[in-house]
């Protein structure tokens, strides 16, 4: 289980969430700057989560890596197919120098953009247990799609100050729920990447964005010390080139928080400890 599917599948954590946290009214109206080209829109999703995150390493220098892909955990769940694994590990080695050419060079190749690709096509086996007969399968038309999502990003977006981190767990938190990673951390927001033609967030995906922050209070983002302030948390439409953010201090009610991170804590413990 995770993050997702704690929120997902029970109900009285839905219940805990709806009680403590009103979700706002959204108003996003922008164009649509990067059209899918194809219905592979979980891939390609992915595919842009590391595009991303290889993005914000280049024009960052002081970013923190946690240091592995899930892609890479991936690779160690095929210990039993020998053949697969070789494959996977090369997508995985591939990567790897594709990515250290593109922040030595700022040049952003395609190599780089097919191997965004291909370690997407890894996650789910780590994720879900899914996706062996699709390791190493790229279609040219996401990789022109990926082309556009990157193209279109505003770099004064994810240009930060002080802090930046890359696909950052919670430590101790992120193991209380069976698994927990963001997207990114800049400066003081946690940013969620939503790779969707519709620009809007669900009950379900303003309560995860939410339970990151939760986290953080617990754990810690990026096991940091002292602990970095969150002051928002946010989405970047990628689609739509657009982030949009929530101010923590009009969600959170100072008087009730304490109580239900305390509550979230034993009841995620009591789910998998």
């Amino acid at each position: 289980m995770s993050l997702t599917s704690f929120l997902n599948d029970k109900a009285d954590v839905r219940e805990a969430f709806r009680k403590e946290f009103e979700k706002p009214r959204m108003a996003v109206k922008k164009d649509l700057v990067a059209p899918p080209f194809t219905e592979n829109y979980s891939q390609v999703g992915t595919a842009f989560d590391y595009l991303l995150r290889f993005y914000v390493q280049r024009h960052n220098r002081n970013t923190i890596d946690k240091g592995y892909w899930v892609a890479e955990l991936s690779v160690d769940l095929l210990a039993g197919d020998r053949k697969l694994q070789t494959r996977a590990q090369k997508i995985v080695d591939d990567a790897r120098r594709h990515l250290a050419e593109y922040l030595r060079t700022d040049q952003m190749t395609d190599a780089l953009v097919k191997s965004a690709l291909l370690l997407a096509g890894l996650d789910p086996i780590y994720r879900a247990g899914l996706g062996h007969d699709k390791i190493g399968l790229v279609n040219t038309d996401d990789m022109r799609d990926l082309g556009n999502l990157i193209s279109a990003v505003d770099p004064n977006i994810f240009s930060a100050k002080s802090l930046c981190l890359v696909n950052p767990t919670f430590g101790r938190a992120s193991a209380l729920v069976g698994g927990a990673d963001a997207d990114l951390v800049i400066d003081d927001a946690i940013i969620d990447i939503k790779t969707t033609v519709n620009p809007s967030l669900s009950r379900h995906g303003f309560d995860q964005l939410l339970g990151y922050y939760v986290l953080h209070e617990i754990g810690g983002v990026g096991e940091l010390r002292p602990k970095p302030k969150i002051t928002k948390v946010a989405i970047y439409f990628s689609r739509h080139a657009h982030l949009y953010d929530f101010q923590l201090k009009h969600l959170i009610d100072p008087k009730t928080f304490p109580r239900f991170v305390d509550w979230f804590k034993e009841r995620a413990a009591s789910e998998f400890l």
